[in-house]
């Protein structure tokens, strides 16, 4: 994992990219890809839980469906062999995700008066009601948690804003206009 970080890692808004699935390899001058601490070590503990656990207990399953005889009938070998490989391709895109992400710490942000990656904001729409959204990187999204992608139309249109201001973004049920209410680097 590398923990360098550019001149203002905060200040990213066109450094993640989606994978189509996790076969996906990116070109080397590919965009700085951001996570945060949070997120990276989560990623972490889902690496080493596939590669301490779920890999060696797979491996002594498929070892044991061998030994059992014909291997192109055997379900559980087969079944097996293919878990392997999605294991496997999984292990290689969470280590190339880490090794080439810039972690980020959002409580370390100096200029906590404007909107970059890892803010927590709360926004009011224009019917009176409150959202919270943190802005985090393409691989730690889950709206149903509050935490939105930088790539989104809303984390764009809300970088660099400060409380006060307003932002209209483009959804796909049409038009919504927002207000800055606070920002947090939790």
């Amino acid at each position: 994992m590398r923990h360098d970080k550019p001149s203002n890692p905060m200040d990213a808004d066109t450094d993640a990219t989606v994978a189509a699935d996790d076969e996906e390899l990116e070109p080397a001058s590919s965009p700085r890809r951001y996570l945060t601490r949070v997120g990276a070590e989560r990623m972490h503990r889902e690496l080493l839980l596939l590669l301490n656990e779920e890999r060696p207990k797979v491996t002594a399953e498929v070892s044991a469906a061998a030994a059992q005889g014909d291997r192109s009938e055997n379900a559980e070998y087969i079944y097996g062999k293919k878990r392997l490989r999605e294991i496997d391709r999984r292990l290689r895109f969470l280590q190339k995700r880490l090794d080439t992400a810039t972690i980020v710490a959002p409580s370390e942000q100096t200029d906590s008066s404007r909107i970059f990656f890892g803010a927590t904001v709360t926004l009011e729409d224009e019917d009176g009601g409150i959202v919270r959204y943190q802005i985090v990187g393409s691989d730690e999204i889950d709206a149903s948690g509050g935490r939105i992608s930088i790539e989104s139309p809303l984390a764009r249109a809300l970088l660099r804003k400060q409380v006060g201001d307003s932002v209209e973004v483009i959804r796909p049920r049409g038009e919504a206009e927002y207000t800055v209410v606070l920002i947090q680097y939790l």
